[in-house]
């Protein structure tokens, strides 16, 4: 099927789409009512993300012009109108939902106050508590009375304020205050009441409330304030001056980010006309295309922060980490990775054994070297200390860290310098290459030879993340792996030396074409009669060259079925096209993240774990790994991992042409909540 004529859903969409999902789980009454809240949060900042990142591309793809309908396959600005479109519905629909969930937290005697409905006493605790605290963060800009209009910046939320004489409004002036965000908690908690009951005020009602004070200066009796926001355009733009080191310009990018283009200028919807008016045109910006209605609170990012009070029955009953008895026996991790392969699955295993090996190979004198790709890292990382140790232990330290990881560049610049400060050998990659692959490599001297330790994850050395998301980190010291391993990370230190990869699937080398012939593979047993199918895991499905492959594999009676968290541009279950696949994505507690790959391959299953989803940009532009699983007592436990995620019928939606997430039916099965049966599952093995 030649690529023009593939049937596809547009990317911007189904990841719309997507993030509905998370909506959903928000709407859900059996989800704990602050987890509720924290996927409004979720919900939102995804939201953030996607115009700084997908909607400020199309706009620039609208600057090209011509040509480009051609390569995106569809108008970029018919594409835009479709988006504000499915942003407006979807934030009505989440205006219902906090509305629902406000109302949910007054039966547990929560109240979530605005500035009107305070008694005596909460107004004197709040006025003194400004005056006190905030009152110094607050720095109102009278819009009236300067000459250029100030540089809102991203992320950031303001308060738009309209002051008048009540006995004249014709008497007004406007302003904008930003809210400190920054210094303070979103949520202020108000002294419990006489009748016990709890409450929380946003403090954007606390500036609300003080306006008074702090317009005090000014012979207004009457204000209003509104809520606005503005999302600027994230890309970075790093050129090819070599005269400036790699370093600095993602430094100045970030700063760049500040003042980039706007992208989406968001509104409390009952601002006035006149005050609503003059900022748009302020702002210079385009009310049709830029311009979105919205509710009396933005950035609900910070939700994510809803306090709890310290009430088990508001939130998820905590999972902990399940202990893994043969290495909690061990005296050291690499001894147990000498006599056998094993995989540790986030964050139902935790992090902390792979923070062990780091700390052992710091210490150990035996241990000659450690080399480490690291795309994103914690605020405080551990991982990073643990090579530092290494490289005042005499240890050779090599990190490649990748400067242009979206939304961290700034923590790895940080941490790039610390590590050079400490002596780590610090390189940044290839040109053009964003190295996205996670990979750990320790050689130690055993005798006489060098034995090589690596670790392959889908995930990154992170350890916040590794409390959220679920991904497998494959601990293994067979030479067929290892010695590639070490190939590649030769090849990232000196990018003029090329190797050949037999077991690894590299991107750019070789994925591609070995995934290619994988595929193809399965199409020949099936043409032949044998029993051909293929199961994945990834976050995204957008290659067209792949979902070409997966099309003639359904036509040749190739059985597929896919976990697809979040994009899917394959359109599943369309006669003659793709009716023997089947599609379903998963939004739980944890952020499903994992890559697991399985072809049946007549009998003799082939499986892999990867850091790189089936998207363009990974199968070609990003330095990728998926590594073969050659033990096969855990190709049947990955195995297990993808089918109970094919199994679950509570959190398992349907992804079809429609994108309208209907829930996969239970048909009269017992429920079977794919996450939480894994975590029973390794409690089980553990004990």
């Amino acid at each position: 099927m030649p690529k023009k004529d593939l049937l596809l859903v547009n990317r911007e969409i189904s990841w719309l789409s997507f993030n509905h999902r998370v909506l959903q789980e928000a709407a859900d009454p059996e989800v704990p009512i602050v987890e509720r809240l924290k996927f409004l949060g979720i919900f939102s900042n995804n939201l953030d993300e996607f115009f700084r990142v997908r909607v400020a591309t199309l706009r620039r793809l609208i600057n090209v012009g011509k040509g480009v309908k051609k390569i995106l396959g569809e108008n970029p600005r018919k594409v835009l109108e479709k988006i504000q479109r499915i942003v407006i519905a979807y934030q009505n629909q989440f205006d219902q939902i906090y509305s629902q969930i406000r109302k949910e937290l007054e039966v547990e005697g929560i109240s979530i106050l605005n500035e009107t409905q305070l008694s005596e006493s909460q107004k004197q605790y709040l006025r003194k508590y400004y005056n006190d605290n905030i009152a110094l963060y607050t720095a109102p800009i009278m819009l009236s009375r300067i000459k250029i209009f100030p540089q809102l910046t991203d992320q950031s939320i303001y308060l738009a304020v309209k002051l008048y004489n009540s006995d004249n409004p014709e008497n007004k002036e406007f302003a904008i205050v930003e809210i400190p965000t920054r210094y303070f908690p979103r949520f202020i908690e108000l002294p419990v009441s006489a009748k016990g009951k709890q409450a929380i005020i946003l403090l954007d009602d606390v500036i609300r409330f003080c306006l008074d004070d702090i317009f005090a200066l000014f012979d207004y009796d009457a204000f209003e304030a509104y809520t606005i926001k503005i999302t600027r355009d994230a890309e970075l733009d790093v050129d090819n001056d070599i005269s400036e080191s790699l370093i600095e310009k993602i430094a100045k990018g970030v700063q760049n980010r500040k003042k980039a283009e706007a992208v989406r200028f968001v509104y409390d919807s009952t601002i006035p006309a006149d005050l609503l008016s003059f900022i748009v045109n302020g702002l210079e910006l385009d009310e049709k295309d830029y311009v979105y209605p919205g509710s009396r609170y933005h950035n609900f990012k910070d939700f994510m922060s809803f306090p709890c009070f310290n009430r088990k029955v508001l939130v998820n009953e905590p999972l902990s980490p399940v202990p893994v008895p043969f290495l909690d026996n061990s005296r050291t991790l690499m001894e147990v990775m000498a006599q056998r392969d094993f995989i540790l699955h986030y964050p139902y295993h935790s992090f902390h054994y792979y923070l062990r090996l780091l700390r052992e190979a710091a210490l150990d004198p035996n241990v000659k070297s450690i080399f480490i790709t690291l795309y994103r890292v914690g605020t405080e990382s551990r991982v990073i200390h643990a090579l530092i140790n290494a490289a005042q232990n005499g240890k050779k330290v090599t990190a490649l860290i990748e400067l242009r990881a979206r939304f961290d560049e700034q923590a790895n610049i940080h941490w790039s310098r610390q590590m050079q400060d400490a002596g780590v050998n610090v390189i940044f990659g290839i040109p053009g290459l964003k190295v996205h692959s996670k990979m750990t490599l320790i050689t130690r001297k055993e005798g006489k030879r060098l034995v090589k330790y690596a670790t392959i994850s889908t995930g990154n050395f992170h350890e916040g993340n590794a409390n959220l998301y679920t991904d497998v980190n494959l601990f293994t010291v067979n030479s067929k792996i290892t010695n590639e391993v070490q190939n590649l990370f030769t090849f990232l230190e000196q990018n003029y030396k090329s190797f050949t990869f037999k077991h690894l699937l590299v991107s750019p080398v070789n994925m591609r074409k070995k995934l290619y012939a994988l595929i193809d593979n399965e199409i020949r047993n099936a043409r032949a009669g044998k029993k051909a199918y293929l199961l994945c895991k990834i976050n995204n499905l957008v290659d067209e060259g792949v979902i070409s492959k997966l099309y003639q594999a359904s036509q040749a009676g190739v059985k597929i079925k896919l976990i697809v968290r979040s994009i899917c541009s394959l359109v599943p279950g369309i006669p003659g096209i793709s009716e023997n696949i089947e599609i379903y994505s998963i939004v739980d507690r944890f952020l499903e993240h994992s890559r697991i790959f399985i072809f049946g391959n007549n009998g003799n299953e082939l499986c892999y774990i990867s850091s790189a989803d089936w998207m363009t940009r990974n199968l070609d532009h990003r330095v990728e790994v998926a590594v073969p699983i050659l033990d096969k007592k855990l190709v049947e436990e990955l195995k297990m991992v993808v089918e109970f995620a094919l199994t679950d019928n509570v959190k398992s939606r349907i992804i079809n042409q429609t994108q309208n997430n209907v829930f996969k039916p239970r048909e009269g099965k017992a429920p079977f909540r794919s996450q939480l049966e894994l975590y029973s599952y390794y409690r089980q093995k553990a004990e």
